[in-house]
């Protein structure tokens, strides 16, 4: 898919996709990695091609789901280039696992917070080549040194010279690519790091021509929707579609070959969904979960009361943790208890399998090609050279959009081939299907016992947590999973930066149909709020101020210390945490590193006549390296504050007897503009490579919420916060 999102690009018009069939003078790398450029194309992986009529068309390696990147490694491009922002066009990549592997994952996909960290130096030096080629070209046409030239807002200019640099692409598609390539200086920098750089997707979905996923219809296509158990591992025992048959517009009901649900055809979404409602299953649900949420609850409570099923933190000792703990001046012990949440995307799942001469395309905002495309070879049962993937903008993810079954992909593949494979196929999840069909941040429950010499200091940390493995016998695990230890289930945990000394990590695995994901954050999201929820506590029990018992934590001296300690000191500058808060006013502070980012917030609330909390301002300092796109960075920073605050002040997945009881958003509510008054980021200058924006906002959010309201008031241990004591304003 080609979107021509710059003014540019839509008046050229069919003249640009005339001149793109020109010789077109690519560049990228080959299959080692090394830098390769050729016209028209070649055996590499093109980042950058630039026509003969001038237009520079960006092929994105990572898809845009609202987190930037269309607009961030356009930037890379630009800078290096030497052309305005605006004058970059953007294609997404076709689905190639070998040529457009994300290098975090050695797979083809968006996520983990790797866009940026993954493409900076790739997309730069795409760039640079080009520039330095394009030079190289218009030197020796002008018969002029390429040091006396240079290539700014698209012109090459010098020695008396000057010229579009589309003059040159043909010219410069016949140069070798440079061996000894230079990057610009940060001194030299336009577009990296400008403040006022605008998000290049602003327009198109402004002006709804952007094209999501939902927006995909096709002649002749038929939708279908899945009538899935209520209760997770539940299967279909019989089908009854009678009643089904006299709505207008449907075309068939059918249980699926693994009999988790029943496929519902109809000419229209509307006729789908209703339909859907018609049709009468009788479900098994021998093999289901059918448990309620006060069960679950009290397994994973119970089971972090208990000695831990593995040793997480390799080196650590329990019976010299016990010991520790026995003789301590102290000891501090709480539970807490995080609940099932969904990711609730704004745009619910859908995507569309239309048929070709040959094969098949599918129209998906699709996240994670590297599993979409072998889902549906295996499906269908075709080469995957039949299958192309034509990927849409996607509105939201959270983590949903990429599970590790490709589950709606192949729900679409299965609903494709039992309509006979004909004419094209659109697969629709509703709200309801959105938040009652799984794939959930799992739910985890931690016990922690710490304790204190005489002076406060800590002697002893002894951490259990109990929740469900989301990597455990996917196949992924071989390289997350170790000793049967779920890393994600502990990050955050078991490599706190905070040195604490004695400090035993233990894990036990809950197993349930239920089905996980990665969520926002993945782990950090709840090992955070208890590790900052708990530093909080512990410094009231050692009688000390809440940053500056952090800080002697954070006092060894490596680096990674230094920067999580610059940013916590950054965000209590910014927040005035010396100085006492207004009447009526608490204040408290949170830090955490993840996706190689270090943030740190303050959240200050008030309190009305009635008791209820109003988050007043929520201060972040982020140290993410380079800011490539500061507007972007603050956006993804307050994106992720809303979301987890959002989160641990009311939502929750429960269940009675296994069946999900939140079916919309008034059920599981958004947060809301009014929630927080204000949000203010401080981005931390650096000249380190780029690390994640996407995540890290999230995790210090929750827990700084809480120890803001634990001044004053309750410690909440146990979320949504809004069951358990605390009302909002």
């Amino acid at each position: 898919m080609t979107m021509h999102t710059s003014r540019r690009g839509f008046l050229k018009g069919a003249a640009a996709t005339a001149a793109t069939a020109a010789t077109v003078f690519t560049i990228g790398v080959n299959p080692q990695g090394a830098l390769a450029a050729a016209a028209d194309g070649g055996n590499f992986t093109p980042f950058v091609k630039i026509a003969p009529d001038g237009q520079v068309i960006a092929i994105l390696k990572h898809f845009e789901m609202g987190e930037g990147t269309t607009t961030g490694l356009t930037t890379l491009i630009a800078e290096e280039l030497g052309i305005n922002l605006d004058d970059v066009d953007i294609e997404f990549a076709p689905s190639d696992n070998t040529r457009y592997k994300n290098l975090a994952f050695g797979m083809q996909g968006t996520g983990g917070s790797t866009a940026i960290f993954n493409s900076f130096q790739q997309y730069r030096q795409a760039g640079a080549a080009a520039r330095e080629m394009l030079i190289g070209a218009a030197a020796a046409a002008w018969n002029v040194k390429a040091s006396d030239l240079t290539l700014d807002n698209g012109l090459i200019t010098g020695a008396g010279n000057s010229a579009p640099l589309g003059e040159f692409a043909a010219a410069a598609a016949k140069r070798p690519v440079p061996e000894n390539l230079r990057l610009k200086d940060p001194s030299e920098f336009k577009l990296i790091g400008n403040p006022d750089t605008s998000r290049r997707d602003n327009v198109p979905k402004t002006t709804g021509t952007a094209q999501f996923a939902m927006d995909v219809h096709l002649d002749g296509q038929i939708v279908a929707v899945i009538k899935r158990s209520p209760r997770f591992g539940g299967t279909v025992k019989s089908v009854d579609a009678g009643a089904a048959s006299k709505i207008a517009g449907f075309v068939n009901a059918v249980a699926m070959p693994t009999k988790t649900g029943v496929l519902v055809y109809a000419k229209n979404t509307w006729a789908a969904f209703q339909a859907r409602e018609a049709i009468k299953v009788e479900w098994d649900f021998s093999k289901a979960e059918n448990r309620s949420s006060e069960e679950i609850k009290a397994t994973l409570l119970a089971a972090v009361d208990t000695d831990p099923e593995y040793n997480a933190k390799e080196g650590a000792d329990l019976a010299a943790t016990r010991t520790a703990l026995d003789g301590a001046a102290k000891v501090i012990e709480q539970e807490f208890y995080l609940p099932y949440l969904a990711h609730a995307p704004m745009e619910p799942l859908t995507c569309t399998i239309e048929p070709t001469a040959d094969g098949v395309v599918l129209h998906d905002g699709c996240q994670f090609p590297a599993g979409a495309h072998p889902a549906l070879a295996a499906v269908l049962k075709l080469p995957p050279e039949k299958i192309r993937i034509n990927t849409l903008y996607a509105g939201g993810s959270f983590g949903r959009r990429a599970t590790m079954t490709a589950d709606y992909h192949v729900e679409a593949a299965i609903a494709f081939a039992m309509s006979g494979g004909k004419r094209p196929v659109k697969l629709v999840w509703s709200r309801e299907d959105d938040l009652s069909g799984g794939y959930y941040r799992p739910a985890y429950a931690h016990k922690v016992r710490v304790g204190l010499d005489a002076r406060g200091r800590i002697v002893a940390w002894d951490h259990r947590i109990a929740g469900q493995s989301i990597f455990t016998g996917t196949a992924f695990a071989a390289a997350v999973v170790k000793n049967g230890i779920d890393r994600t289930s502990i990050e955050g945990v078991y490599d706190s930066l905070y040195d604490i000394p004695g400090q035993f990590v233990g894990l036990t695995n809950l197993q349930t149909p239920i089905t996980p994901n990665w969520w926002r954050s993945v782990g950090h999201s709840q090992t955070a709020f208890v590790m900052e929820s708990m530093m909080d506590m512990v410094a009231e029990a050692a009688g000390r101020d809440p940053l500056a018992y952090r800080l002697e934590y954070l006092n060894h001296g490596g680096k990674d210390q230094q920067r999580l300690a610059g940013v916590l000191k950054l965000a209590a500058e910014k927040a005035g945490w010396g100085t006492p808060p207004a009447k009526g006013r608490s204040r408290g502070i949170a830090v955490h590193k993840s996706f190689r980012s270090y943030v740190a917030q303050v959240v200050e609330i008030s309190r009305n006549a009635d008791g209820a909390v109003k988050i007043e301002n929520v201060v972040c300092a982020v140290d993410c390296g380079i800011a490539v796109n500061p507007d972007i960075v603050k956006a993804q920073m307050e994106g992720g504050i809303g979301y987890g605050i959002g989160h641990a002040m009311r939502d929750e997945i429960t269940f009675e007897n296994g069946e999900v009881v939140q079916q919309n958003f008034p059920d599981y509510e958004p947060l809301r503009i009014g929630d927080i008054a204000a949000i203010e980021t401080h981005i931390v200058p650096s000249a380190e490579a780029p690390t994640g924006v996407g995540e890290p906002g999230l995790p210090p959010s929750a827990p700084a919420l809480a120890n803001a309201i634990a001044v004053g008031g309750p410690r909440v241990t146990m979320l949504p916060m809004n069951k358990h004591g605390i009302a909002f304003a």
